[in-house]
């Protein structure tokens, strides 16, 4: 199977890229593999025909708005982010009612739909950046409230209104499930993703985005981590660490959404060309805008 997807994709000028989050065998016979803020920096510059994007919806729409002359597939169009949607009707709406500044900020997990009534997207990487350069004293973090207030405590002096949001893996692990592997691995360092709840963020040694959790454990000196994030970044940690030990509460954080993805389905898409990613134009172009500002802003 990877050497039919190698030939398809020569053939084609296809582009393959994929989320920490997918299955391993996927990962390795992406093009690009990186956090939502990567992805979407390489979907904008890439110059194939065919990007097969191995996410989740919010992802391969978010290809598809930054590229709309590409044909964007998605290996599994059912892969969506539960998360994306947990804004209520009507809300953004009335928080401009009741805050004449207000700056709609949204995490890139979210629906095509949400962005277009946002002034600026997000992710974990680059969200406190960017909402600490916005010059609005008000500003309402959609649709997750677990990244939205850890921003609100790195950037005090704004005032952000949470969304009630969160990203269901993440907000399942449990400080409890993190000290019980803590009383097992007690030389092990926390490295948590700032979508995790306030009270394992409080018990964590660092806390960042899928890359920054990365980087810290190749850069640490420490040899034993406990990983606060989905399990699919364990590949990554592993191949560029061999002799560093990796450690997850029990259950490990899983989502099944991203294991939708895999070799099978890769192939499938490629050959068929049958699960393409589409954006109303206008919807598009509204979308476009924040995630546009977003590049800019995190330069």
């Amino acid at each position: 199977m990877k050497n039919q997807i190698e030939q398809l994709k020569r053939t084609k000028n296809a582009v393959i890229l994929a989320h920490y989050y997918a299955p391993a065998e996927v990962q390795e016979i992406a093009d690009y593999v990186g956090d939502s803020f990567y992805l979407a920096k390489i979907a904008k510059q890439c110059d194939a025909d065919i990007i097969v994007f191995c996410g989740v919806q919010f992802m391969g729409e978010s290809a598809k708005i930054l590229n709309p002359d590409k044909k964007v597939l998605m290996p599994d169009l059912t892969a969506d982010c539960p998360m994306a949607h947990m804004v209520a009707d009507g809300v953004i709406e009335e928080m401009h009612k009741q805050y004449a500044d207000l700056a709609v900020v949204c995490y890139i997990n979210s629906t095509a739909a949400l962005k277009c009534k946002s002034d600026v997207c997000v992710t974990s990487s680059n969200a406190v950046k960017i909402v600490r350069s916005l010059p609005n004293q008000n500003i309402f973090f959609i649709p997750d409230r677990n990244l939205g207030s850890f921003v609100a405590e790195q950037v005090p002096e704004k005032n952000i209104i949470l969304n009630d949001g969160c990203c269901p893996t993440h907000a399942k692990i449990t400080a409890a499930q993190v000290l019980a592997e803590r009383e097992k691995h007690p030389n092990a360092k926390v490295l948590t993703h700032p979508e995790c709840i306030a009270s394992v963020v409080e018990i964590s040694d660092y806390i960042g985005s899928t890359a920054d959790i990365i980087a810290y454990a190749k850069n640490s000196e420490a040899t034993e981590f406990i990983i606060c994030t989905e399990d699919g970044v364990d590949h990554k940690l592993i191949t560029d660490n061999p002799d560093k030990r990796f450690y997850y509460p029990d259950p490990r954080p899983c989502c099944t959404d991203m294991k939708l993805n895999t070799l099978e389905t890769v192939l499938s898409v490629l050959e068929k060309e049958d699960k393409e990613v589409i954006v109303d134009d206008r919807i598009r172009q509204g979308a476009l805008v924040p995630l546009e500002r977003m590049l800019e802003l995190a330069k």
